[in-house]
């Protein structure tokens, strides 16, 4: 029985690309793949890092986790009354057999126990298990190249250690880096003085804004070697997702705002501006996040640029002119402290250096088009397919310069929001048939942005397979 999503395909003149579904490691064998990169201690470490610490939530009392603000992580994150589904996203064979039941052409495949690999504290034990999952899944999935690929998990909390592992995931085949959005780290004072709060006093590491390393090395190592950039990281445990009791509350949002820290840091850390070839996608978030902060830049920009900045300036105050204005118009109260007026008005307070008073500086913008140049092209949004708001992206009179925002149609097959992997095309088509999005505007949602996402750091990605003549010829326009 052909599906209501391989009927769409069917009428449809371009292919159909999942830009972010995911796999489930099948545990024994990755595990096989950890003991040859590191032995058995390698194996019986994930068991302890990775496995032991997921009960402690539920160890507890009401009263203890109150008390440690031990927030509840993800519990039952994965479908299971749809066993076939269950099994699909395990086994590399049925996934690709069940493509054009999905109406999908290709799709990349993000992991999910690998997700965490890469935030790993555990410097070699985080070096050692990505190294392994790569191997797992350049092993698992390669034969289905024609169809999918997997994207490498790629650890960041030093350029070099980023480096090493993107190079390993290149002499695999593997052809898209999937990178923390940032990593977290002890503030260094309290991990000097207080050194037992190091894991709860910590800051939010974007790899340019006030890094504690140069990552410039390996943005421009990902462009040499040809890899589009995926962040999948969580922000479950932001202040403002912390709850000890709410899962759902936890996990609304959670994406975009991981997924800001990074897109937000390379922009106006002025990432984009130095490496104009390096594409990023943030996943899982929508693109309503990606739309926000576009328009809010910008407005902060126009009202903040440096020639801008002077009409905050305090030394544009006349003094003798507000005295005055005070004196005429003040009350009783107001007018009996005019002796402060001047200190009221900050005059002669907050000289800011002019070197550090641009806080656009490494963008080195001077109009709204510039500013365009930077983001636009460089940031691709993920957006599910129940994504109602998906459909933003292509509301260009609502963005700077006319601009379209670039979203990107992504599943997150195999995770708990899918409950059907045969139904997610159907249900992403649904805003072409209810009028938000026309027919071009659902072409470069599915296939254009995904194209030059994938393809435009290498134009060979899709070499070989099913889709390769159509990718070529979208390059091309």
């Amino acid at each position: 029985m052909t599906t209501e999503s391989a009927q769409i395909r069917a009428n449809l003149d371009h292919p159909l690309i999942d830009g972010d579904s995911h796999i489930i490691e099948y545990s024994p064998v990755l595990m096989e793949f950890l003991k040859e990169s590191g032995g058995q201690q390698a194996v019986d470490d994930f068991q302890l890092q990775i496995r032991g610490g997921r009960g402690g939530w539920y160890s507890m009392s009401s009263e203890e986790r109150q008390y440690n603000r031990k927030i509840r992580s993800p519990w039952w994150a994965l479908p299971t009354k749809n066993t076939y589904d269950r099994c699909t996203a395990m086994l590399p064979k049925l996934y690709h057999s069940r493509m054009d039941d999905f109406g999908l052409d290709f799709a990349v495949l993000y992991p999910t126990l690998g997700l965490g690999f890469p935030s790993i504290e555990d410097p070699e034990f985080r070096a050692l298990i990505c190294h392994a999952y790569n191997e797992y899944i350049a092993a698992a999935y390669g034969e289905f190249r024609d169809r999918m690929t997997p994207a490498a998990a790629i650890p960041l909390h030093t350029p070099e250690e980023g480096i090493n592992e993107l190079e390993h995931a290149k002499s695999l085949g593997l052809k898209v880096a999937m990178i923390p959005s940032y990593v977290r780290r002890p503030v260094p004072r309290t991990a000097e003085e207080h050194p037992d709060l190091k894991r709860q006093v910590t800051y939010l590491d974007n790899f340019s804004i006030d890094s504690a390393h140069n990552y410039d090395s390996f943005w421009a190592k990902c462009v040499e070697l040809g890899f589009a950039v995926a962040a999948h990281s969580g922000g479950m445990g932001f202040d403002d997702r912390a709850s000890v009791s709410n899962y759902m509350h936890n996990h609304m949002g959670h994406f975009a705002a991981a997924g800001e820290v990074l897109a937000k840091g390379l922009l106006m850390g002025g990432v984009t501006r130095r490496f104009p070839e390096l594409r990023v996608a943030l996943l899982e978030g929508g693109v309503v996040n990606g739309s926000r902060l576009y328009v809010d830049i910008h407005a902060r920009w126009k009202k903040r640029n440096l020639t801008a900045l002077e009409n905050m300036n305090p030394a544009n105050i006349d003094a003798g002119r507000a005295r005055e204005l005070f004196a005429e118009y003040g009350d009783t109260a107001t007018l009996s402290h005019l002796d402060k007026l001047e200190e009221s008005l900050g005059i002669g307070h907050q000289k800011v250096p002019l070197e550090v008073r641009d806080d656009f500086s490494a963008m080195q913008i001077e109009s709204a088009e510039d500013l365009r140049d930077l983001f636009i092209p460089n940031f691709y949004f993920g957006c599910e397919a129940d994504d109602s708001l998906a459909f933003m992206a292509f509301n260009r009179k609502a963005y700077p310069t006319r601009a379209q925002v670039r979203a990107i149609m992504s599943f997150d097959l195999g995770h708990w929001d899918v409950t059907d992997m045969n139904g997610a095309a159907a249900e992403a088509y649904e805003q072409l048939e209810d009028g938000l999005i026309d027919e071009t505007d659902f072409r470069t949602f599915a296939f254009s942005n995904s194209v030059q996402l994938y393809a435009g750091p290498n134009p060979d990605f899709f070499n070989g397979t099913r889709i390769e003549a159509e990718a070529r010829a979208e390059l091309a326009l």
